[in-house]
């Protein structure tokens, strides 16, 4: 792990590095395009140096194998995008996609999403934060675990520029419900729902093959968007 980052061994973790084996086209795009999207957290991010440009900031936490990040950077390219994994398939697997369809707005951390954000990302830099469907810790006992937690509001008020936003979707009705109170109860964020609770889905937020699958089956799902006032 490099020394430039400050490493809380007490720290609860959102996550577990799982040893999932890279397929040969990820390993082979992990070689020849890291040096092209990925970025080495050993130096402060800037994000005008990394991206050659000025244009709103928008972070992807947990990206998985990073299809809908590529839609939505092919779609929108007057945006910044930064993917934040922990898991090297993943990154690999988005690196795929970027270089064949020549996506050039996106640069990726490999590394924990918080201690990015809490010592990579300037203050009030971001303009969106998307979390599109974290892990939910289903077991009472590992709810600690889940990412939204009161410290992370007060992480994503310290980072978002004033009218940013934050994005969660999740398939979990009970981490939905746990995301809208902590939330709700946190200071500086503003609810976008008019009823105060869960938005439809934003055009910009891909429908992923197994959310369409889950819908057909009657399964939910939950976006709750909120905003820096």
């Amino acid at each position: 792990m490099p020394d430039s980052l400050k490493i809380d061994p007490a720290k609860i973790r959102s996550f577990i590095r799982r040893q999932g084996r890279a397929t040969a086209g990820q390993k082979q795009a992990l070689e020849t395009h890291w040096q092209s999207y990925c970025l080495p957290i050993s130096a402060d991010f800037d994000a005008e140096q990394v991206f050659g440009r000025s244009a709103p900031l928008i972070v992807e936490i947990g990206f998985g194998n990073g299809s809908s990040l590529a839609d939505m950077a092919a779609a929108n390219p007057e945006l910044n995008y930064l993917g934040i994994e922990v898991h090297r398939p993943g990154v690999g697997h988005l690196l795929m996609l970027l270089a064949e369809r020549n996506i050039s707005n996106v640069r990726i951390y490999h590394h924990d999403a918080i201690e990015i954000l809490e010592q990579k990302i300037p203050d009030h830099s971001i303009s969106g934060v998307h979390l599109f469907f974290p892990d939910p810790w289903q077991k009472r006992r590992h709810h600690k675990r889940r990412i939204v937690r009161p410290s992370f509001v007060e992480l994503l008020n310290q980072k978002l520029r004033v009218g940013g936003y934050f994005h969660a979707a999740t398939d979990w009705a009970h981490y939905a419900k746990d995301m809208l109170g902590i939330l709700s109860a946190g200071q500086g964020l503003q609810n976008s729902s008019p009823s105060r609770d869960y938005c439809p889905r934003p055009d910009y937020r891909p429908l992923t093959k197994f959310e369409n699958r889950g819908l057909k089956l009657g399964h939910g799902v939950w976006d709750l968007i909120f905003r820096k006032i």
